[in-house]
């Protein structure tokens, strides 16, 4: 595979990366943090695999489709985990993490197939 063929995975895994900070950040604003607790520690560990996905497919590491497989697995823990709450950027960062884990999915998928 190359750049450009990772590219829509790349903007999707950038889109779920900011909506999961955006999660974190105003989670940590809220009042009651012990019952978001796990929320904010989800959305730092996808925002995390997101980041480092993005830099796996930008150089084109040998280990693509694991990390992208990983990514998947972990963005749609975080959205479970979101779903728990009503607040807005947890609806948004569900949306965002469903999207990059069917991308994550797709290059994971195609990339087994290549190798």
């Amino acid at each position: 595979m190359t750049r450009i063929q990772y590219q829509d995975c790349i903007e999707s895994c950038l889109k779920c990366m900011n909506a999961c900070n955006v999660s974190y950040v105003s989670s940590l604003k809220e009042y009651d943090l012990a019952e978001l607790r796990q929320c904010i520690r989800m959305d730092r560990e996808c925002a995390d695999i997101c980041a480092f996905a993005i830099e796996a497919m930008a150089r084109q590491s040998p280990f693509v489709a694991d990390i992208c497989r990983l990514c998947a697995e972990i963005c749609e823990a975080t959205a479970r985990e979101s779903g728990r709450y009503k607040q807005t950027y947890c609806q948004d960062c569900i949306r965002a993490c469903l999207e990059c884990a069917d991308a994550c999915r797709q290059i994971s998928e195609a990339v087994a197939l290549f190798a």
